[in-house]
């Protein structure tokens, strides 16, 4: 299956072509890729090279001056080295950015921890006006990516190697409810959606499936509470485990609830090892799920 990377390549190419608004700008991630668009559009498609500061930079530098830049590379040279870029040539001046990354938490195993990047939602939750959007499938990431691109605000899209087998049917900002149940309510956010649905096979749960974290569906969660029998939410997430906790807690504020946040743990798993066997270290494989989910509702 064509990937989300591929997809994002091919999706920005043809906007490129269509768009005068439009600019790429690049840290040597995936040049080679834009290569023909770059003949086509010299002054639209920019590598600065391993200048990941930059990088923003130029970002904040094109926006200021009228264009709808998008900013990609890996998501611990996007948000984590630039961050005060990030802060304050966008957040700072007030000004609108796409900012596409590429390799989730932990795609990359290989590559060791410099491209690990699971905290990356987190930092970018520390910022005011941010909207941050989590696929699941090359189809919506190419969804939020026309989407994302058509407007003036500060995106951050998150695209991952792990993909569920199909599409859902999305609506950016909103959680779909995927199945309905009685007993609780798992939220599962992007490419943890199959796993999620293994997991809670024969369970009587709902599972609400988000691509949008932020701003968070506070009014997706508090209908599928006062539609259950059970106010205990689990929150899985494929980056820093509890990063919504708090817009969960948020969203149910008058009412008693319990929340099971899972995601990638704190603790550094100091083994190369392959994506499967990482998620499955964190707990985020179907079997682990499985466990911790019905321990939790029991």
């Amino acid at each position: 299956m064509e990937t989300m990377r591929e997809r994002f390549i091919a999706t920005a190419t043809e906007l490129l072509d269509a768009d005068p608004r439009l600019a790429v700008v690049l840290a040597d991630i995936s040049a080679a890729q834009f290569a023909s668009a770059a003949a086509r559009h010299p002054g639209r498609v920019i590598n600065v090279g391993i200048r990941e500061q930059l990088l923003i930079g130029v970002t904040g530098g094109l926006s200021l001056a009228g264009l709808r830049p998008i900013a990609h590379t890996f998501p611990s040279f996007l948000v984590e080295r630039p961050f005060e870029q990030v802060k304050l040539d966008l957040g700072h001046q007030g000004v609108g950015a796409v900012l596409v990354s590429f390799g989730g938490s932990y795609d990359m195993a290989a590559e060791g921890r410099t491209h690990q990047a699971p905290g990356d939602v987190a930092l970018i939750d520390t910022l005011d006006g941010w909207t941050i959007h989590v696929p699941g499938h090359p189809d919506e990431a190419e969804q939020l990516l026309r989407h994302a691109a058509a407007g003036n605000d500060r995106v951050y899209l998150r695209l991952s190697g792990q993909s569920n087998p199909g599409p859902q049917s999305i609506r950016p900002g909103v959680f779909e409810t995927v199945r309905a149940g009685r007993k609780g309510t798992v939220m599962a956010v992007g490419p943890m959606l199959q796993p999620v649905l293994d997991a809670v096979a024969g369970l009587d749960v709902t599972v609400l499936y988000a691509v949008t974290v932020r701003p968070f569906d506070a009014t997706a969660v508090r209908h599928a509470i006062h539609a259950a029998d059970s106010a205990d939410v689990v929150l899985v997430e494929p980056y820093l485990a509890g990063t919504s906790s708090r817009e969960v807690d948020d969203a149910l504020i008058d009412l008693p609830h319990r929340v099971l946040a899972l995601g990638v743990g704190r603790t550094e798993l100091r083994h190369y090892g392959t994506p499967a066997e990482h998620a499955a270290a964190h707990g985020l494989d179907a079997p682990s799920l499985r466990e911790r989910i019905s321990a939790f509702l029991r």
